[in-house]
C-alpha cells in the first residue's frame, strides 16, 4: 500500500488531501503514544471504542457525501453527546450491496454512527488494520476537530469485512488528546 496514493483515494471525493493532512508517516501500533493506541491500534468499531474512552454516546455529523449506484462515501465528524466536542473525523468508501437494504437506509440517512448501525443490525463484520498514521494536521482537519494548524494527531486506515466480503475503506483521525504513560497490566496468565 502506497500510504499518499491511499489518503488521496480516500480524501478525494470530498477535499485535497493536504488541507486535511499536511503529512503522514506510517508508524507502528507498539509505538504509536497513550493513549492513541488504546483508541486506534485494535480491531473494533471506533464508535464503541470513542464511547468508552470518553464515557459518552457519540453524535455524528455528516459533513458532505455521495452516492453512485452501490457505492457511497463520506466524510464525518464524531462528537460528545454531551457537549458536542469532536472526538473523530473520518471518511468511508462503502460498497452498500454487502449489506441488507435496510442497512443501507440507516447509513445513507446520516443519523446514527456508522458502528452502531451495523452492531443494531447484527452484520457479521471484522476490521483489518491497514495502518496506524501519525498526522500532521492541515487547515481543515484542524478546523473540524477544533484544534491549531500543524498539531500533531493520529489516525488509522482499516477495512471492514461485512458478510465475508470486502465493504468498507476507513480512514479515522482522533481528536487531539493529552499524551499519557503507558502502563503495563498483568493479567495473571
Amino acid at each position: 500500500m502506497n500510504l499518499s496514493d491511499e489518503l488521496t483515494r480516500l480524501t478525494s471525493p470530498f477535499s485535497r488531501p493536504e488541507a486535511l493532512i499536511e503529512h503522514a508517516i506510517e508508524i507502528f501500533p507498539d509505538a504509536t503514544p497513550a493513549p492513541y493506541q488504546q483508541l486506534l491500534a485494535h480491531p473494533h468499531h471506533m464508535t464503541v471504542t470513542m464511547e468508552q474512552f470518553h464515557h459518552a454516546p457519540m453524535m455524528l455529523d455528516v459533513l458532505q457525501s455521495l452516492q453512485e449506484g452501490e457505492f457511497y462515501c463520506r466524510k464525518i465528524v464524531l462528537s460528545r453527546a454531551d457537549d458536542g466536542q469532536p472526538v473523530l473525523f473520518g471518511m468511508i468508501h462503502f460498497h452498500l450491496e454487502t449489506v441488507p437494504a435496510g442497512v443501507r437506509q440507516h447509513v445513507i440517512a446520516g443519523q446514527i454512527p456508522l458502528g452502531r448501525i451495523l452492531i443494531d443490525h447484527h452484520v457479521e463484520r471484522s476490521i483489518t488494520i491497514r495502518a496506524i498514521l501519525r498526522i500532521v494536521a492541515g487547515p481543515e482537519l484542524a478546523e473540524l476537530l477544533q484544534m491549531p494548524p500543524g498539531e500533531v494527531v493520529y489516525g488509522r486506515l482499516a477495512m471492514m469485512e461485512c458478510n465475508g466480503t470486502p465493504a468498507i475503506d476507513l480512514l479515522e483521525i482522533s481528536a487531539p488528546l493529552p499524551l499519557t504513560k503507558a502502563t503495563s497490566v498483568w493479567n495473571g496468565t
